[in-house]
Parts: C-alpha cells; sequence; structure tokens
C-alpha cells in the first residue's frame, strides 16, 4: 500500500493542471542518447505530456530509446513516447491532434521562432544531429522555423535548441493564460490523467521496494 501525502498529491494534480495537450515534440532519428534524455526533461517542464519519436534509420530503434530513457532524470515516466519508424504513419497520427507542424530548417522559406503563434496546437519536429530534417520529413510540414542569433557559430546542440524553442512556447502560453486557465484539457481528462500518474507513480514505489528485497 502507497500513502500519498497531501502535499505530493497536490504535487500531482498542479502537473496535470497544467498539461497541455496541443503542443508536442517531434524527434526524427536523433541518436544521442544525453539529447534525447534532456529534451525529455524540458518537454515535461513545460507541461508537454508526450512527444513523437520517428526513428527511420536501422540502427535506432526501441532500445536504443529506452537507454535514452536513463539519463531523462525519472522524466520518462512521465511522458508518453509515441513511437514510429516509417514516415506517413507518423504524420497520419500526428495530423489527428495537432493542427500544424513546423519543423527547424535552414531555408528560403525559414521564418524566425518568434514569428510563429505557439500557443495554437503545433508539433515542433527536430531532425538529427549531423543531417537534420530528412526531405521526406520536410515536404510534409506546413512551415520551418530557425532561432535566431548573432555569433559567430550559427548552430546550436539539438537539446538545446528545443529547449529554446518550446520555452518561446511557454512564454507565449503564460501571456495568453493557457496554464493559468488551461480550457484545453477537459475536467475529465485531466481527472484520467491524474489517475495514470497516481498509478505509475505507485508502480514505480512497488517496482523500487521489490528491487530493495532482491538486494
Amino acid at each position: 500500500m502507497v500513502n500519498m501525502t497531501p502535499e505530493r498529491t497536490e504535487k500531482f494534480k498542479h502537473v496535470v493542471n497544467n498539461r497541455q495537450s496541443n503542443l508536442t515534440v517531434v524527434l526524427e532519428n536523433v541518436h544521442d542518447l544525453h539529447n534525447i534524455g534532456a529534451i525529455l526533461r524540458t518537454s515535461d517542464s513545460v507541461g508537454i505530456k508526450e512527444i513523437y519519436v520517428l526513428y527511420t534509420e536501422p540502427h535506432l530503434d526501441k532500445e536504443h530509446l529506452h537507454l535514452a530513457a536513463r539519463s531523462s532524470s525519472g522524466a520518462r515516466k512521465w511522458i508518453d513516447v509515441n513511437f514510429f519508424t516509417k514516415v506517413e504513419p507518423c504524420f497520419e497520427a500526428l495530423r489527428k491532434k495537432y493542427d500544424k507542424i513546423i519543423c527547424t530548417h535552414l531555408g528560403e522559406e525559414s521564418k524566425s521562432l518568434y514569428d510563429f503563434d505557439l500557443t495554437e496546437s503545433v508539433a515542433l519536429l527536430f531532425g538529427n544531429e549531423h543531417a537534420g530534417v530528412s526531405e521526406e520529413v520536410l515536404k510534409r510540414c506546413d512551415g520551418n522555423f530557425i532561432i535566431p542569433q548573432v555569433g559567430m557559430v550559427q548552430s546550436l546542440n539539438i537539446s538545446v535548441a528545443c529547449a529554446v524553442s518550446i520555452y518561446e512556447a511557454k512564454r507565449q502560453r503564460i501571456l495568453k493564460g493557457c496554464y493559468t486557465s488551461n480550457t484545453e484539457v477537459t475536467e475529465p481528462a485531466q481527472q484520467a490523467l491524474l489517475d495514470n500518474y497516481l498509478r505509475r507513480h505507485k508502480l514505480k514505489i512497488k517496482n523500487r521496494s521489490v528491487k530493495r528485497l532482491n538486494d
């Protein structure tokens, strides 16, 4: 039996009340374990409740993703990861839940990150650390953005670029009241998510107790 203190229960409620149902991150062939772990932590911190991982390269699989979760400081337990190995099914799933998909890409039609309305229903897509977003994925996106920079090296680590982007989304959403009045997530949906998180927490405590007994 796992006893929840009132303070702990209130923290769970606070987290659930601030989850953003219309904001997500998509990672295409991002392979660095520390980058993935950092992105999971940052996503959790702004209230993103799910991300999408698209692995089309044969050496990337769910086991690789499982290893990355170890560097997420526990954030993986609170974020659902939708895993795909083909582009078309991934975008079909995204289109069912998000109105726009925009990606990081430097091109003639690229716009500044700050020119986008990130309070809308949107998925932010980030490509491979070296190759960037593939042509197949790029043509399916609704737009692409760059993060304005003034340094000599016009490049950011992908986990940093993701953090900058989703914190800009958070800034815009705070100004619009998306956190203080989270109308996108209905009360029944919030209750269902709270029940889900409480089950996960109890399972984590149970597994931890079993591990101690077996040590």
